[in-house]
């Protein structure tokens, strides 16, 4: 495809944009603008670093990714998949190694692009994506408690476990202040959309929780209180400290970052595509997406990738181009530049709230509960990547949730391969319709399902139901898709066995593609193979 590389803005503004596509993307991003305030901030905070690094993130990253992404309507910047990740990184290498870390990843992403990786990553099962994100949900609620609760509790501990008894211990400590801003933001947010579409749930909530806070004098945590004030301007742009044992340490994490970010890039597209009728370019988001993320890191952000509610809050307000994703990052920009004192008298409690549903949003509980019902392989998949990414670490339930599918999936297709006699002393079988009367001194398999390594065992089965009176063995592969190089050893083995036992063996019904790949290897010859049976029965007689 030659525009497969070419952002979507380019293609878009030399095909034309009309003058009301554009006043209705400028307005759309205005609102998107808005709603990723109060959402920069509390997913910054959430994840360890300071507040001013949240909007850093979506100002630079969510322009590179309007300007030069695949996708029409996407809007990128920090989002709450990326709280574990952070925070774990932050934890053990500080914001220096997290911003080395995003570096990388960027780096990653561009590379996974130019490779053309973007039609891969959709081969992620779903089962998997549910049970991380799941996860992930339960993990930003429970880093919410503190500040819902208003607990008096100086560090809150990274481990599940450890965190909720630090919680227990700490419970006569709760603020009932900051537990009515935080019911009072997760109620504007729920019940706001059902009264007008025009004020946004979650900068009402902010603007409603600091007013009253302030006005009232209430003893509640505020930004300014933990952090410092916000600061006004953007900063230089830099990187400093990388050595090659930083950049070893830092591999697992970077890995992590990319495919994390990649996934929900190209998933919060596909989501995209299907409320707008269009269709991304997928390397080209990867390639977006990883110069966002090295740009935001030069200046101090964090991890960024497509964001699925903002993306539709913009498609919902009219957002067609990515015009509005740019006017979106200019807008918090100029509220950074204009509004940053009065962004750091926002209570924290009233940011706990606004993640609480974030992190509702995020559970994707009714997916959770359809997969319990459903095959059991995928219930396994589902709890082993739920469990292991809320009690040990997101990187590892990636992986064992991968190797766990993988797994799983070829058990399936082993399942499904079957061998089996065809005919016998001309009985009424599957291929009656072919043959009216079998030779008794023919037997007749039929094979079907892929013939790969986790069913070639299967093949064994041939043997013992070949007996002294039965000279003439023919294996009909008609529903054999295909073999790989270990199905196609077996079948070696298998014809060469026979032939030792002065059995003649026929190969019949060969999809072109199986055909192919026996005609490339060294014991093959013409002679074993026939169109059909009949054909077979005909050459012997």
């Amino acid at each position: 495809m030659k525009d497969e590389f070419v952002p979507k803005l380019f293609s878009l503004w030399k095909a034309g944009i009309s003058r009301d596509q554009l006043r209705k993307d400028v307005l759309a991003g205005v609102v998107v603008g808005i709603v990723a305030l109060p959402l920069a901030i509390a997913f910054a905070i959430a994840s360890g670093v300071s507040p001013e690094k949240g909007l850093v993130t979506a100002i630079v990253a969510g322009l590179a990714i309007s300007l030069f992404g695949g996708s029409r309507v996407q809007i990128g910047g920090p989002t709450g998949a990326f709280i574990v990740i952070v925070a774990g990184i932050v934890h053990e290498h500080g914001v220096a190694g997290l911003t080395i870390a995003t570096f990388m990843a960027g780096i990653l992403m561009v590379l996974l692009g130019f490779v053309r990786a973007g039609g891969l990553l959709k081969y992620f099962p779903h089962t998997l994506v549910v049970g991380f994100t799941s996860g992930i949900a339960i993990i930003i609620f429970s880093t919410q408690i503190k500040d819902l609760f208003g607990l008096d509790l100086a560090e809150v501990p990274t481990g599940m476990v450890d965190k909720w008894s630090a919680y227990a211990t700490h419970i006569a400590s709760i603020n009932l202040h900051a537990i009515a801003l935080a019911v009072a933001a997760v109620g504007l947010i729920a019940l706001l959309p059902k009264l007008t579409t025009v004020v946004p749930g979650p900068f009402a909530a902010i603007v409603l929780c600091t007013a009253v806070a302030w006005y009232f004098n209430w003893p509640v945590e505020t930004i300014e209180g933990r952090f410092g004030a916000i600061p006004d301007t953007l900063p230089m742009p830099g990187l400093s400290g990388i050595t090659y044992a930083t950049l070893r340490e830092l591999v697992q994490p970077a890995i992590a970052i990319a495919l994390l970010g990649s996934i929900e890039s190209l998933l919060s597209a596909v989501v995209s595509d299907g409320m707008i009728g269009g269709r991304h370019r997928s390397n080209m988001e990867l390639v977006a997406q990883g110069g966002a993320n090295i740009l935001s890191s030069l200046f101090g952000g964090i991890p960024a990738t497509g964001a699925i509610a903002r993306t539709a809050t913009n498609v919902k307000n009219g957002g067609r181009t990515p015009i509005a994703g740019i006017v979106h990052a200019l807008t918090l920009l100029a509220i950074m530049l204009v509004a940053a004192p009065l962004a750091g008298k926002i209570p924290l409690a009233c940011l706990a709230g606004i993640l609480i549903v974030v992190a509702y949003n995020m559970s994707e509980w009714r997916s959770f509960v359809s997969i319990l019902k459903g095959d059991r392989h995928d219930v396994t998949v589902l709890l082993a990547t739920f469990f292991i990414t809320v009690f040990f670490d997101l990187v590892l339930a990636i992986e064992v949730g991968m190797v766990l599918a993988a797994f799983l999936f070829m058990k399936r297709m082993s399942d499904i391969t079957d061998l089996k006699p065809a005919m016998q002393e001309g009985s009424d079988a599957l291929i009656a319709d072919e043959v009216v009367d079998l030779p008794k001194s023919v037997i007749v398999f039929d094979i079907s399902g892929p013939l790969f390594f986790g069913a070639a065992q299967k093949f064994q089965d041939v043997l013992g139901e070949i007996n002294d009176r039965h000279r003439t063995v023919i294996l009909r592969m008609k529903n054999v898709p295909l073999i790989d190089a270990t199905g196609m050893h077996r079948l070696k083995d298998i014809v060469q066995h026979l032939e030792r036992r002065r059995r003649r063996v026929y190969l019949t019904d060969l999809d072109p593609r199986v055909k192919a790949m026996l005609v490339e290897q060294d014991w093959y010859r013409s002679d074993l193979v026939g169109a059909n049976v009949q054909e077979v029965l005909a050459r012997t007689a």
